[in-house]
C-alpha cells in the first residue's frame, strides 16, 4: 500500500509538470522514511554526499565549459570549412560533411546539445541554400548531433562509469570503434538519399587550405585521444588539456573569444552542471537503497526466465532502452536503469564497458524519438521549425542508426578494439 501511494504521489508531481530531480527526490526520501528497512530520510543526505564526494565528477564541468567555448568560437567554423572541402564532389557532400562535422566536433566537446547547436547554426542554413529540403536537413542535424555522446570524451559516458562503477578511460576509448561506425552508417545514407548532386568540385589546394586555417582545431581530439590511450592523461587531466586548449586557441589564435565573454559561458556551465550533481546525487542514494535492499537480484531472478542466452539479452537490453529513451533524459535513464540491467547482462557474459556503449548507443538514439527526443526540441529551439517536420526528417535516420546498435551488441570487438 505505501508503495502505491509513493507512485501516485510521484504521477501526481509528473501531471503538474514538475521537474525530474524533485520527483525522484521524494520518491527516494518517501523509500528510505516507509520502506527501505532500517533507514529515514536522514540517510538520503548522507547518500548525497557520498554519490557527489568524487574525484571522477570534476572532468565534466571542464568538458561541458570547452565546449561552450569552441561552440561559440572560430573552431566550429574551421571545423566545417575541412569537411565541406573534404567532401566536395560527392553526392550530396554538404550533408556528408554536416555529419563529418558533427563527429569531428563530438570528440572535442562531449556534449549532443553543443555538438548540435554548433554544427546546426551554420550548416542549416547552408543545407537550404543548396536545396536540401528541411526534413532531411532537419534529420541529418538531429542525428549528426547524437554523435556528441558516442565519440569520446561523453558525458553519458561519465555518468555511466561513475553509477556503475566502470572505468571512464575503457568506456571512452570503448566509444571510438562504434562512433566511427555509425558516423559511416550516416555519411553512406546521406550520400545514398541525399536529393542533391554534387554542387562542388573537389580542390586539392582548396583543402591544404582549409586544413591549414583549421589545422589547431584538428589537433584537439588527437591530443585527447592520444593522451588518454597512451596512458599519459587520466580523465580529469584530458579535461583540463581540453579547457585550457580551447581558451588558448580561442582566445589568442583565432582571438575570437574575450574575457568579457568568459562569464557568460561560465554561467551556462554552472547550470547545466547543476542539473546534473542533484540528479546523480539522488540516483546514487537509490542504487544504495536497491542494493541493501537485493533489488537487482531479485530482478536479474524475475527477468531471466525470458532471457536465457546473450542473443536474448542483448534484444532485452535494447528494447528497455529503446523505449525508456524516449520518454526520459539520458541522465535520468543511465543512473536509474544501469545498476538494474547491468547485473543482469553480466549473468550473460556481458562486459561492463561493452553494456556502457549499448546503453549509450540506444539512448542516443532516445535524442530523435518522440515524444521527449532532446535534439527534437533543441532543434525547435535553434531552427524555429515546426516539431512535426522535424520528426518526419528524423526518424528514416532512427532505422539507420538502429544497424550499427545491432551490430555492436553482437560483434563486441567493435568495442574493443582500441580498449587495452
Amino acid at each position: 500500500m505505501t508503495g502505491i501511494l509513493i507512485a501516485l504521489a510521484c504521477l501526481l508531481l509528473v501531471f503538474l509538470r514538475q521537474p525530474v530531480v524533485l520527483v525522484l527526490g521524494v520518491a527516494v526520501a518517501a523509500i528510505h522514511e516507509f520502506v527501505a528497512r532500517g533507514s529515514s530520510a536522514e540517510y538520503l543526505v548522507q547518500d548525497l554526499w557520498f554519490t557527489i564526494d568524487r574525484d571522477v565528477l570534476l572532468p565534466i564541468p571542464m568538458f561541458i565549459l570547452a565546449g561552450n567555448i569552441m561552440s561559440r568560437g572560430e573552431i566550429a567554423r574551421r571545423l566545417i570549412d575541412i569537411m565541406v572541402h573534404l567532401t566536395a564532389g560527392v553526392r550530396g557532400g554538404l550533408a556528408v560533411a554536416t555529419i563529418l562535422s558533427c563527429a569531428a566536433f563530438a570528440a572535442i566537446s562531449g556534449s549532443s546539445i553543443v555538438t548540435l547547436a554548433a554544427i546546426g547554426s551554420i550548416m542549416y542554413p547552408a543545407l537550404l541554400k543548396e536545396g536540401y529540403p528541411k526534413a532531411f536537413a532537419l534529420g541529418v542535424l538531429c542525428s549528426g548531433g547524437t554523435l556528441g555522446i558516442l565519440i569520446p570524451p561523453s558525458i553519458p559516458m561519465m555518468l555511466y562509469g561513475i553509477i556503475t562503477e566502470t572505468s571512464i578511460i575503457k568506456l571512452f576509448m570503448g566509444g571510438i570503434g562504434p562512433g566511427l561506425l555509425l558516423t559511416l552508417f550516416l555519411g553512406a545514407y546521406c550520400a545514398w538519399q541525399a536529393p542533391v548532386t554534387a554542387a562542388r568540385q573537389f580542390s586539392g589546394s582548396g583543402l591544404v587550405r582549409a586544413v591549414g586555417r583549421g589545422g589547431p582545431a584538428l589537433l584537439l581530439p588527437v591530443i585527447l585521444m592520444g593522451g588518454i590511450y597512451s596512458g599519459h592523461f587520466t580523465t580529469t587531466e584530458a579535461a583540463v588539456v581540453s579547457l585550457v586548449y580551447a581558451l588558448a586557441v580561442e582566445g589568442l589564435y583565432y582571438r575570437d573569444i574575450r574575457l568579457a565573454d568568459l562569464g557568460g559561458m561560465i554561467g551556462d556551465t554552472i547550470k547545466l552542471f547543476g542539473t546534473l550533481v542533484p540528479l546523480l546525487a539522488i540516483a546514487g542514494s537509490f542504487n544504495v537503497i536497491l542494493d541493501y535492499e537485493g533489488i537487482p537480484k531479485l530482478f536479474v531472478a524475475w527477468i531471466t526466465q525470458w532471457v536465457t542466452d546473450p542473443i536474448s539479452a542483448g534484444i532485452v537490453l535494447n528494447l528497455i532502452l529503446l523505449v525508456a529513451g524516449c520518454f526520459m533524459d539520458i541522465g535520468s535513464a543511465i543512473l536509474i536503469l544501469s545498476p538494474l540491467l547491468l547485473p543482469l547482462m553480466q549473468s550473460q557474459g556481458y562486459d561492463p564497458v561493452h553494456v556502457g556503449i549499448i546503453t549509450t548507443m540506444n539512448l542516443e538514439i532516445g535524442y530523435i524519438t518522440p515524444p521527449v527526443g532532446l535534439n527534437l526540441f533543441v532543434a525547435m529551439s535553434i531552427f524555429k521549425e515546426g516539431f512535426g517536420t522535424i520528426v518526419r526528417g528524423s526518424l528514416p535516420f532512427v532505422i539507420v542508426m538502429a544497424i550499427p546498435l545491432v551490430i555492436v551488441t553482437y560483434w563486441p570487438a567493435v568495442v574493443f578494439w582500441f580498449v587495452r
